[in-house]
């Protein structure tokens, strides 16, 4: 990876012996590595038994997960928020792991419709709910930097299965609270 980025900086005209990009192919092979250590991860690995049988029939919501993501046609860097609720069926999973699992689908090449579906379907797989919801705001770089060049604009998407796409109040419930 290093060679391929020696050459990509060549390619755009640099000195690749300057002092200030000496040491840059390292640092952004490093960087693409944590970038997109999903690949690397697994989600049942992740969840490490963290799910817990319990009585519990209404929403849980966890609002505001911050997410960084690279788009996968620009290489271009999307951020901003990811909401996720389910309606538990007699099983819960730690807060935190569903933070984790939005952060390991997100460290991949993703486009954000794909990235919203995933983490919706990865709860339903481990926890059979009622029904999930996620919707996810994000700025993209490549809209902002490059092509239409809209800065501010923002992106939401959603997926919402089970009660959630069933039942109107429920749906209206969530996304009252993650206004």
């Amino acid at each position: 990876m290093e060679n391929l980025i020696r050459g990509l900086l060549l390619e755009i005209g640099e000195n690749v012996e300057r002092e200030g990009l000496a040491k840059t192919p390292v640092r952004v092979k490093e960087m693409y590595q944590f970038l997109t250590k999903g690949y690397r991860e697994d989600p049942k690995a992740l969840i490490n038994e963290a799910i817990y049988e319990q009585k519990y029939d209404e929403m849980i919501l966890v609002k505001d997960i911050q997410i960084f993501s690279l788009c996968e046609h620009h290489l271009m860097p999307f951020f901003g928020k990811a909401h996720v609720a389910y309606l538990p069926n007699g099983k819960i999973i730690g807060l935190s792991k569903v933070a984790r699992l939005v952060d390991m689908f997100a460290r991949r090449l993703q486009v954000q419709e794909r990235l919203t579906v995933e983490i919706a379907q990865i709860i339903q797989e481990n926890l059979e709910p009622k029904g999930v919801a996620v919707v996810i705001e994000a700025q993209h770089l490549c809209m902002q930097m490059r092509g239409v060049e809209k800065q501010g604009s923002t992106v939401i998407t959603s997926e919402m299965s089970g009660r959630f796409r069933a039942d109107p109040r429920t749906r209206e419930e969530f996304m009252s609270l993650i206004r």
